[in-house]
């Protein structure tokens, strides 16, 4: 987009989705570090749409998941999800599928996308990790994502529960197709992960649909590990990692592990996307016991945001997207390496003191 275009260029619109719990704290802080890493890049205002979800919606609409929600999403490019408590739901919502997994399973977000970078003045097991887990988000091992009615999952007696795992050649062939294009633009290593000696057939076809599409690229090294191997592989090595390609059970545990050792589950951001639209969530829940204290850490949020104007960057062609994404990145190690950071990571700072913090930052750069 030439410069002259970009100044013309119409405002975004984003979907903010405050759900429950620390979401009431960190959505609104992860807004206001957006809108100022935004104008510090000389990009339009964004046009915020607030919707509802998750308690508040069930005391208004009488569902955590109204339709209007879902209807108005289906109007925007992109959104932001904060966490919800679905464990604290009344039934029959308790039992039913989660505001954000019926969100993915609408639109078909079938690429959730969960870095694992180390901060500076965070203390990591691994502390030179740099790695991504791309998570095949629709089909694989969980139950809840793989049949068009009903979760998956039942019972033929009292005693015996039983789970569908589903694994289809185009889920598979389309998710490591986004992990090799992510390998190619970072280091060009990526890692199938299966377990092929006892999930022959199903984690078998995910691997052999992985190494079919790594034939588009050359320039990848490709290497494969069984999930139980890769596990203690990433304790002892994890820096060794560049993209890891899994099924959704898989990297769902994966990424939960690596978000721990490269820091904290708190710092860990990720993206659940389609090729045409996306939703920020950050990977840790609502986290009731301290929601309304003012001690949550808006960091994931954060990052996950800053991963979302990175994917709107190049579909707009406006680099100014880019750059807001950098300046909050930036803010955001800034911030916790000089030793501002909330109590989680061993600080002081309160969420509204660490946002103004960072806030302040994103002007700097």
């Amino acid at each position: 987009m030439s410069q002259t275009n970009a100044r013309n260029a119409t405002a975004l619109r984003i979907g903010a989705m405050t759900g429950d719990g620390i979401g009431h704290e960190i959505v609104p802080a992860t807004i206001r570090v957006v809108d100022a890493a935004i104008a510090a890049a000389g990009a339009p205002a964004i046009d915020w749409v607030h919707l509802p979800l998750g308690h508040g919606a069930i005391d208004e609409y009488g569902t955590p998941m109204p339709e209007t929600t879902l209807q108005q999403l289906a109007e925007l490019e992109c959104w932001i999800l904060g966490p919800h408590d679905s464990a604290s739901y009344p039934e029959p919502f308790r039992s039913q599928l989660t505001p954000g997994g019926r969100i993915r399973k609408h639109f078909d977000l079938f690429a959730n996308i969960r870095p694992a970078t180390a901060l500076a003045g965070v203390r990591a097991m691994s502390p030179d990790m740099d790695l991504v887990v791309v998570r095949e988000n629709t089909e694989g091992f969980y139950a809840d994502r793989n049949m068009f009615v009903g979760s998956g999952e039942f019972m033929p007696t009292p005693d015996v529960a039983l789970a569908v795992g589903v694994f289809t050649r185009a889920a598979c062939e389309r998710i490591a197709h986004e992990a090799f294009s992510l390998a190619e633009r970072r280091r060009r290593k990526l890692t199938i992960v299966h377990k092929t000696n006892v999930l022959s057939m199903t984690t078998g076809l995910f691997r052999d649909a992985c190494r079919s599409v790594g034939e588009e690229f050359p320039h990848v090294e490709i290497t494969e590990e069984h999930v139980d191997a890769l596990a203690a592989h990433l304790v002892r090595r994890g820096q060794e990692y560049d993209v890891i390609v899994a099924e959704n059970m898989f990297g769902d545990i994966l990424s939960d592990l690596t978000a721990e050792l490269s820091g904290s589950l708190g710092t860990a951001p990720s993206i659940n996307s389609s090729q045409t639209q996306a939703m920020a969530q950050a990977s840790h829940g609502s986290a009731p016991d301290i929601a309304g204290k003012n001690r949550a850490n808006p960091i994931a949020l954060f990052l996950s945001a800053a991963m979302l104007l990175e994917w709107l960057a190049p579909r707009h062609r406006d680099e100014r997207l880019a750059a807001a994404t950098g300046r909050i990145r930036h803010a955001v190690d800034a911030t916790v390496e000089s030793g501002v950071a909330t109590a989680d990571l061993g600080g002081q700072a309160s969420t509204s003191a660490f946002t103004e913090t960072v806030e302040a930052r994103v002007h700097r750069r």
